[in-house]
């Protein structure tokens, strides 16, 4: 089995084409096309993780941070990213970080967390712009159904709970085949008319290549007359931050308590207590202070996320309890949610949880 091979699983859930703009997910050391021998998982990339992997055999690190997030001028061994690259480098170890595209994906790190809340009724607290696409193809009467089935089973069609979402309209397509061609229909020089369907699908702009080389795998015509644009809708299919919805509402004192419990941290920051029952729960992992409006408008009673700044706790207003939990703490289960995505394709696959402990926080 190859590195591309692990790393395409996970892209299929979390593609690098929802990371922020910021960030530097993907492969940031070794060679795609190697054969993979194991994979270690951690939340960060430390020298001990490094050295684990080494002493496991394993020549591959799936990570949720990426080490390589600032540009560097020079390798000297100066800091522990420069060494952590040295030893990688040295001992031929791939270093793969799914990062925010992992935060966005809708099957990532926050739906993790809720699930781990006992949270139901997900959803995408901010959807991103721009990941929808409208799909329009015209096809023989013949052939509609077997070029709708191929486009939706390669993840055209999805419309919130609903699959298998099209629109067909039926006309007349004509062209004249040229010399060189070889017509499904038609003959060449002739002017030829067809009865044919226009369907027109919707898909996730990272799902848009697969989904076009199907629908021309199953389209009978030499030449396939397609249209692709960008929607403005903003749909529920990626973004930041998640919402969910508790079994049985409880008050925001026995909510923290089982925060604690969960996250298995001995204390928690929060602001005062609106006196609310909690039923509705926003999340984010990691550093979400830039989600807090977009909770309060979510109607949700708290909003839990890793980190939050002093200014920040004055945005609850009484409105909502803001409760800052810690980053690692937060995105801890992307750990488990990493070995689930692989073990699912790939149930055999050499796959290891970190024994390190990278939290750099300590509690006194």
């Amino acid at each position: 089995m190859l590195i591309s091979q692990i790393i395409d699983c996970i892209e299929a859930i979390a593609p690098l084409s929802l990371q922020e703009s910021y960030d530097n997910a993907g492969l940031l050391t070794g060679n795609a096309s190697s054969e993979v021998t194991g994979a270690l998982v951690t939340l960060d990339v430390t020298e001990g993780v490094i050295d684990e992997a080494v002493a496991l055999g394993f020549n591959l690190i799936l990570a949720h941070h990426p080490i390589l997030f600032k540009p560097l001028k020079k390798i000297t061994g100066g800091s522990d990213v420069e060494r952590c690259l040295i030893k990688a480098i040295k001992n031929d170890i791939a270093i793969y970080s799914a990062h925010t595209n992992l935060d966005n994906s809708a099957a990532g790190v926050n739906a993790k967390l809720c699930e781990m809340l006992g949270l139901q009724n997900q959803q995408i607290l901010s959807p991103m712009d721009g990941q929808l696409r409208k799909l329009v193809v015209f096809v023989p009467l013949s052939h509609a159904q077997q070029v709708k089935q191929a486009m939706f089973e390669t993840g055209a069609g999805h419309i919130g709970n609903y699959d298998s979402c099209s629109f067909t309209v039926e006309g007349e397509g004509s062209f004249r085949p040229l010399s060189g061609s070889n017509p499904y229909s038609g003959s060449q020089g002739k002017l030829h008319t067809d009865s044919e369907l226009r369907i027109e699908t919707v898909v996730p702009a990272w799902r848009e290549k697969a989904v076009i080389a199907a629908m021309l795998k199953a389209h009978p015509y030499e030449e396939v007359a397609w249209d692709s644009y960008t929607l403005n809708n903003k749909p529920a299919i990626s973004g930041a931050g998640m919402t969910g919805q508790l079994k049985t509402n409880m008050m925001e004192a026995g909510f923290i308590e089982l925060l604690k419990a969960i996250l298995k941290v001995p204390a928690i920051k929060c602001s005062p207590f609106t006196g609310k029952e909690v039923q509705k729960v926003a999340v984010c992992g990691g550093s979400g202070n830039f989600l807090i409006r977009d909770a309060i408008h979510s109607g949700a009673q708290v909003f839990v996320t890793g980190e939050l700044k002093y200014h920040d706790y004055f945005m609850a207003d009484g409105k909502i309890l803001l409760v800052e939990a810690g980053h690692f703490e937060t995105e801890q289960f992307t750990k488990q949610l990493l070995v689930q995505i692989v073990k699912e394709k790939f149930p055999t696959f050499a796959l290891q949880i970190s024994a390190i402990n990278t939290n750099p926080v300590n509690y006194l």
